[in-house]
């Protein structure tokens, strides 16, 4: 990674070019090496037909957290793929936000293995467990 990109930087410039995470208000909260957090906000953009968190946007979230905690560990001038996730759901929230913390388990040279936690935070703070996920991803060339 050049010195003058920093882990932060590089991750925003690529989540601000994700048009999904951005429709559905979602935002960076930290990225070290070897991890990401991301919060996304509840909203009507983000729910199912019984008003909760829809699981295609958790798991929406495990996946860019994940797949950003892995960008950190891949060389300059290259990105992530995700080649597979598993994903299990806990429980069912509405209202707060979700919090999603990507961790890389194992970096290779070309294939990244990570984890993600998915916690719920409602009004007051209290944070609980929502989902897990396991993922797969690839190193692949930069291409914008």
């Amino acid at each position: 990674m050049p010195v003058e990109e920093t882990f932060w930087s590089r991750v925003q410039t690529s989540f601000e070019r994700q048009g999904l995470m951005q429709h559905i208000g979602a935002r960076l909260l930290q990225v070290e090496p070897g991890l990401c957090a991301l919060a996304l906000p509840y909203s009507e953009q983000v729910t199912q037909q019984q008003d909760g968190f829809h699981g295609g946007a958790i798991g929406a979230l495990a996946d860019i957290a994940g797949g950003y905690a892995g960008l950190t560990m891949a060389p300059a001038g290259m990105e992530v793929a995700t080649i597979e996730y598993k994903i299990n759901f806990m429980a069912a929230f509405k209202g707060g936000e979700i919090q999603a913390r990507g961790r890389v388990v194992k970096a290779g040279r070309r294939v990244i293995v990570t984890t993600a936690e998915v916690v719920h935070l409602d009004a007051s703070g209290k944070e609980t467990a929502c989902a897990v996920m396991q993922q797969t991803l690839m190193v692949v060339p930069k291409n914008y």
